[in-house]
Parts: C-alpha cells; structure tokens; sequence
C-alpha cells in the first residue's frame, strides 16, 4: 500500500504561545480502516486531532490526505472529514433528527428526501432511532457519544477522527459504540484517539503511541509486543511488603500483582508474564523518560 492511499503526516510541530510543544516532529502513516493513537493525557493528542481536524495550524510539517496537500487545500479535508470531540454540546430542546437534518443540509445534502433517507440510516446505524425525536440534551452519555458519532459520519466522510469517544462509558455502551466504529472503519480511514489501552487493543490493525509530543512506537499489536516474549515478568507482593522496582502495578485480592522488565526472572516468586499492549505502552513510556504514575 503507498502513502498516496491514506493519511499521511510527516515532521509536524506545534509549540503554543505560552511556550508548550505539543507536537515535536510527528511521522505517521494512518492507513485505511482503523487506526489506534494512544497516549497519556497531555501526550499531544488532542493537539494532533485539532491540527488534522483543520481547527488550528501546525508551525511546520505537512499533511495528506490520499495524496492532497491538506495544509496547502484545508477545504479539501472539511469535505472528506467526520470528527468527534471530547465533549458534544446539544441546542436545548433540538432532537436528534433535527440536529442531524440541518448538518447534512450544511454538508451540502440540499434533497429533502436524501437528506433524510441518509438522517434515517444513520440514526439506525448509531440504534437510536427509537429515540430520535427526543432532544438531545436528555440524553445519558452513552446516547451522547453515539449520536457523536452520527453527527461526524454526515456526508460519508473519508477520515473520522475520533478524539477519546469512551471516557465515561459503562462496558456495554463501550461495546455498543466499539461495533459502530467497527463498522465505519470497513469503508473509511478511522483514527482514535484515547489514552484507554483496551479501546486500541480490541479494535486496531495499528496503532502508534504518543507521548511528549513525538511518535514513540508504531505497528500492529503483535508487532509491538513480540520483542518482549520473555523479557516481562509478575509477581503478586503481599499487602506491606515494599514494592521491588517495576513497570506498573496493578491491585490483586492478595495485595499487588507486580510486572517487571527484565532479561531473567528478577527473584524468587517470578513468573513468566505473557506481553499486552499495556505493556508497550509502559515500557515506552519509561524508555522515553515518560513514565505514568502505575
């Protein structure tokens, strides 16, 4: 596949008035179908998204979509693009079909009928057609995301980029939504952005993680995680115990269940631990001086 076939960003940088960079040389290639962007809160992402998303400039590097200068022809990605943010605002008492109805006309869908014939399909697509005629600023937060969704799938974009869509979800909303993007990515170049690792693992052929601003690893999940075949290690420390040096911890009903990185088990107690891309992503986190708090 070439690089004329997706998104393709190469060296952007982005430092803000009060001296943050938020972008530092950023090298991506976003493919067609669905593409993980995980990091820390603060990594740059959203940073990224708005750039791609033509709601800031870059101060250097360039941008394109299938092969068009996107920095050189902005309008050219509004056309083709579909983005979901952090957070949705709804007007008061405006329902679902109404708010969908008046930015497909805005997107250019002048037909009544087509515009609604694509309105009805997309409220189906998001299941939300039997409360379609609610407003929308009663709806609960998985309802929220999901009419997000439909909203930034409006005029059959290209690239959907989608900026954290399951902070706050209960797990069978997370799934709900997880199928719907799913289903997207099948005719589209889908990027998500989260810093939730279950969110890339379930969905992504590829992913990249972000952290300070720069790309600190790319591929596919196993791609990422085959180097670390046994170099990974856990161990379940009692409640009290001190804590040996390790990569991250997570609670256990015995007290903490440890992982370590290490060529050979550190001690005693040691078992082989079979590598997630939870681990990646702390291992490059720490390799680039980044490490979360775990």
């Amino acid at each position: 596949m070439t690089h004329e076939n997706g998104l393709l960003i190469e060296d952007l940088t982005k430092t803000y008035r009060n001296g943050v960079r938020a972008l530092n040389g950023v090298n991506l290639h976003v493919p067609p179908g669905m593409y993980g962007l995980l990091g820390p809160n603060g990594a740059g992402k959203s940073s990224l998204m708005r750039t791609l998303a033509t709601l800031q400039s870059p101060d250097g590097g360039k941008i394109r979509l299938d092969g068009v200068d996107v920095l050189a022809d902005p309008d050219y990605q509004r056309r083709r693009l579909g983005y979901l943010p952090q957070q949705i605002g709804a007007y008061p008492g405006m329902s679902a079909r109404s708010l969908l109805d008046r930015f497909a006309w805005l997107k250019g869908r002048t037909d009544a009928r087509q515009r609604g014939e694509e309105v009805g399909t997309l409220l189906e697509k998001v299941n939300l057609t039997q409360v379609a005629d609610r407003a929308v600023a009663t709806y609960s937060g998985g309802m929220l995301r999901r009419f997000g969704i439909a909203l930034a799938l409006v005029g059959a974009p290209r690239l959907l980029i989608v900026d954290e869509p399951t902070a706050g979800l209960d797990p069978a909303e997370r799934n709900r939504f997880h199928r719907v993007l799913a289903d997207v990515a099948a005719e589209s170049i889908v990027l998500l952005s989260t810093h939730i690792v279950e969110d890339v693992e379930n969905l992504c052929h590829r992913l990249a993680i972000l952290a300070g601003g720069k790309i600190l690893v790319e591929g596919t999940p196993t791609e990422l995680t085959q180097p670390y075949q046994g170099r990974l290690w856990e161990c379940v420390i009692p409640r009290g115990e001190r804590l040996p040096e390790h990569l991250h911890v997570a609670a256990s009903p015995e007290g903490s269940r440890v992982i370590v990185h290490a060529p050979i088990a550190p001690g005693a107690g040691f078992a082989p631990h079979a590598p997630r891309l939870e681990d990646v992503y702390y291992v490059a986190l720490a390799q680039a001086g980044l490490a979360e708090a775990a």
